[in-house]
């Protein structure tokens, strides 16, 4: 579960490669230590994902947001320069995604993370949150809602259509 586990802590970490390290190194230390225990209340992988996420928010306030914008600038100066035009677009379009994504309120944002990228359920969600499965459901229909307006308005498209489509006049 180290891959799913990592993915998780980068999230919690706002894609920051070296803090989610730290984050999981000091996960597996709580674990061996004792610090964090499993009781079988849920699932492992819920139980590992809610640990990763208290100690990220641990370690978040802990951190400057000096740092993390640097290595923003940092990264995407670097693909810049050794992207062909294609790979830069999608690159770029990436970004632009991830700035809009950032804009969500965070629980929305978690919630989002660990239903698409995570595949978890709504319910293992809200356990890995500590939050009830309505409010998981709330941010999480909230979340969608928001992101797809937020595309919309920066005409972000990725292949797919966002809105519903309506009904022609059919009988359901």
């Amino acid at each position: 579960m180290h891959e799913a586990s990592f993915g998780w802590a980068l999230h919690c970490c706002r894609r920051n490669h070296s803090q989610a390290e730290e984050v999981l190194q000091t996960v597996y230390l709580k674990i061996l230590q004792g610090k964090a225990c499993y009781r079988s209340e849920s699932s492992v992988k819920t139980w590992l994902f809610a640990v990763i996420r208290k100690t990220a928010s641990s370690e978040r306030r802990r951190h400057l947001l000096d740092a993390l914008k640097s290595f923003a600038r940092t990264h995407s100066e670097t693909r810049e320069r050794d992207l062909p035009d294609a790979e830069l677009e999608r690159s770029e379009m990436q970004q632009r995604f991830q700035r809009v994504l950032l804009q969500l309120p965070i629980r929305q944002r978690e919630t989002l993370h660990l239903v698409f990228y995570q595949d978890l359920s709504l319910s293992e969600a809200a356990e890995v949150m500590n939050v009830s499965v309505g409010t998981a459901r709330q941010h999480y229909e909230r979340g969608k809602k928001r992101l797809r307006e937020a595309l919309d308005r920066e005409g972000i498209d990725y292949g797919f259509a966002w809105r519903r489509k309506e009904n022609s006049g059919a009988v359901l």
